[in-house]
């Protein structure tokens, strides 16, 4: 018998596991948080679907550089799809997820093609471009929102399924975006 301390190795102190503890409730308040705001919009606002972009795998090889890839890496997007896709069955929203390659790069105004992953066309150009982080220049131009760009292009894809007609989508909304900010546990517009 050995007196002493016990062979760790492979093994977390308690610390570390509190630690760990503590960052897991915070991510699931967080997750649960958003994704109940994001219902409550959608209710408030009379919407009844939710399009979700989301490409299955995309963290696997990711190279951002060493600090990016493990912030990047560390969000739990599908946790945050898999709650919402929760909530809005309990409310009546339908969600529709869809693959979202080429979103960003390609212009909405412009009304680039939205090619599949995998499926590029030989030659394909877009007539847009990011400016820097954050910020989109389409052809024309206009600058805008990369995020809300992205998010309108995400939207064209299922259009046809959906049904939905974009000729109202004016640049104003896609260039200054309606922000919300999470401070002290609550999301405030």
């Amino acid at each position: 018998m050995t007196h002493g301390k016990k062979n760790l190795k492979g093994v977390t102190s308690k610390r570390i596991q509190l630690e760990t503890h503590k960052r897991n409730c915070y991510v699931r308040n967080y997750i649960n948080q958003a994704a109940r705001w994001i219902i409550n919009f959608c209710l408030e606002n009379r919407i009844d679907t939710i399009v979700y972009g989301r490409n299955k795998r995309q963290k696997d090889g990711v190279n951002l550089g060493s600090k990016t890839n493990q912030e990047f890496v560390q969000i739990p997007h599908y946790k945050l799809f898999s709650r919402i896709q929760q909530l809005a069955l309990m409310f009546g929203i339908r969600v529709v997820e869809t693959e979202e390659s080429y979103t960003s790069q390609s212009s909405f105004f412009d009304n680039d093609p939205l090619p599949v992953f995998g499926a590029k066309p030989e030659g394909w150009v877009a007539s847009g471009k990011r400016m820097v982080r954050g910020l989109y220049q389409t052809g024309k131009g206009w600058l805008l929102n990369s995020d809300c760009h992205g998010s309108c292009n995400i939207m064209r894809k299922v259009s046809t399924m959906l049904g939905i007609d974009f000729s109202g989508v004016c640049r104003g909304k896609v260039s200054m975006p309606f922000r919300v900010k999470f401070r002290n546990g609550q999301f405030l517009a």
